[in-house]
C-alpha cells in the first residue's frame, strides 16, 4: 500500500492548457487534470481502456466522430484503440483512469 499526496506529485503538462497530477500503479494510471477553457485535445488513440470523469466544468469529447457533451458528475468509457479528441468549454477538473497503465506517461511525463 502506498499513500500518495497529489500536492507532492510533479505537474504533467503534455499540451497547452492541460495540466495533471499523475498516479501510476502496476494495473492502472490516473490523471487529475486541470484544463483551461477553450483548449483542444487533439485526436488520438491508444491501446488503453480509459474512463473520463468530469468533476468540474463542461467538456466536449468526440469519440469515433460522435460529439458528446460532458458535465459535472458524468463519465465516459473510451474503449482501447478508439479515436477521440475534445475541447474544454469552461475551466475543468477531470479525472482519467487507464488500464493498463500509461507507461508512456510514466517514462516521459512531459513529452
Amino acid at each position: 500500500m502506498k499513500k500518495i499526496t497529489l500536492a507532492d506529485e510533479p505537474d504533467f503538462a503534455p499540451i497547452a492548457g492541460y495540466r495533471a497530477k499523475m498516479i501510476h500503479s502496476d494495473q492502472m494510471s490516473i490523471a487529475h487534470w486541470t484544463v483551461e477553457p477553450g483548449y483542444e485535445l487533439p485526436e488520438h488513440s491508444h491501446p488503453h481502456e480509459q474512463i473520463t470523469n468530469i468533476i468540474e466544468g463542461e467538456f466536449i469529447l468526440v469519440l469515433e466522430g460522435e460529439e458528446i457533451h460532458l458535465s459535472v458528475g458524468e463519465s465516459l468509457v473510451i474503449p482501447g484503440g478508439a479515436k477521440h479528441s475534445g475541447k474544454s468549454l469552461t475551466d475543468c477538473k477531470i479525472i482519467d483512469v487507464w488500464n493498463p497503465p500509461r507507461d508512456d506517461y510514466r517514462q516521459n511525463p512531459n513529452g
